[in-house]
């Protein structure tokens, strides 16, 4: 009679393979996880930058910013209030008086500029800056003037403050 000699065969056992394969899951689980939670922060980042709201904020920024600087420190119109302000400024740069007029005011949530001739009072035209308007205030200091915004759509809010100094004579 010949005996059989069992010897161990090179590979993994059941229970070697079970907990492999458990490890594994937990670890892609995690990383899907991690994947997930990085994309929908990278989505609400990006919704938030390109919303209606920020673009707003830097158009009404900037065209508040280009109006105050042509505009005449020697005189304006602040409402007591602050809800809006005119300013006056050189049709050109050949003027040799202040002909122009420039008023920054809110009407149905949107922040308009009335520019016009002087004398005789003329509106030329009304530029809407900027909807979603919930609140602004008009303050001036010396030659500066300041606007305080506050844009809301539903969904996000920001507020925008600006500064110009008034530079012409």
């Amino acid at each position: 009679m010949s005996k059989r000699k069992f010897t161990a065969r090179a590979g993994f056992t059941l229970a070697e393979l079970a907990v492999t394969t458990v490890v594994a899951a937990i670890v892609i689980f995690g990383i899907g996880a991690m994947l997930v939670d990085s994309q929908r922060g990278w989505q609400v980042m990006y919704s938030r930058i390109n919303s209606d709201v920020m673009n707003d904020s830097y158009v009404a920024r900037k065209a508040f910013d280009a109006v105050i600087r042509k505009a005449s420190k020697e005189k304006f119109l602040l409402d007591s209030a602050g809800g809006w302000l005119e300013v006056y400024y050189y049709a050109g740069s050949d003027s040799t008086v202040v002909d122009r007029y420039a008023r920054f005011y809110v009407a149905d949530s949107r922040l308009n500029i009335e520019y016009g001739k002087l004398n005789p009072r003329e509106t030329l035209i009304v530029q809407t800056v900027c909807a979603n308007v919930s609140s602004c205030v008009f303050k001036v200091s010396g030659c500066s003037a300041q606007m305080l915004l506050i844009l809301d759509n539903g969904s996000q809010a920001i507020t925008v403050v600006s500064s110009a100094v008034m530079h012409n004579q």
